[in-house]
């Protein structure tokens, strides 16, 4: 028998019939979670307060090798970087997306609210004037300094 979570983990093509079961307003972000860190879970949860559901584009391993990471990175692939996430509570639905950027993934959801960590400047984001054709709104959620997956993964190395 499957966990529950796995429910949350939504094909593109399903997408449509599944966004209309979600309760409104929607709140999107993306990325690429490789290791799952308190930054990020502190992260999802404010995101996810800001809305009545939280869906996250998250970048296939294709769209993340072309983010100028290391080129063993990911870690963990997107099956399982997917899980992880749609295992938290805060998490409503979890989909991927090839492209370098959310973009075309956004044109189905259209959130409400499209939401980044503190790192971005969501004003310069061709995301942030997308959402806001149709009336959404955009923000920078506070960064939690001292996490990230790359001073993670060198302090493992070290």
């Amino acid at each position: 028998m499957l966990p529950d979570f796995v429910a949350k983990l939504c094909p593109r093509a399903e997408l449509l019939p599944r966004l209309a079961e979600l309760a409104r307003p929607v709140v999107f972000t993306n990325g690429v979670f490789d290791i799952l860190h308190r930054g990020h879970v502190t992260y999802l949860a404010q995101a996810r307060a800001q809305g009545a559901s939280l869906v996250i584009g998250l970048n296939s391993d294709r769209s993340a090798k072309g983010l100028g990471k290391a080129p063993d990175r990911p870690l963990n692939n997107e099956g399982d970087r997917a899980c992880v996430l749609a295992a938290l509570e805060s998490v409503s639905l979890v989909t991927l997306f090839d492209e370098a950027t959310p973009l075309e993934l956004l044109k189905i959801v259209r959130p409400e609210l499209y939401v980044k960590g503190g790192d971005y400047d969501v004003e310069s984001l061709a995301e942030t004037a997308l959402v806001r054709s149709w009336g959404g709104d955009a923000r920078a959620l506070p960064f939690v300094d001292g996490y990230s997956t790359t001073s993670l993964v060198a302090r493992i190395r070290g």
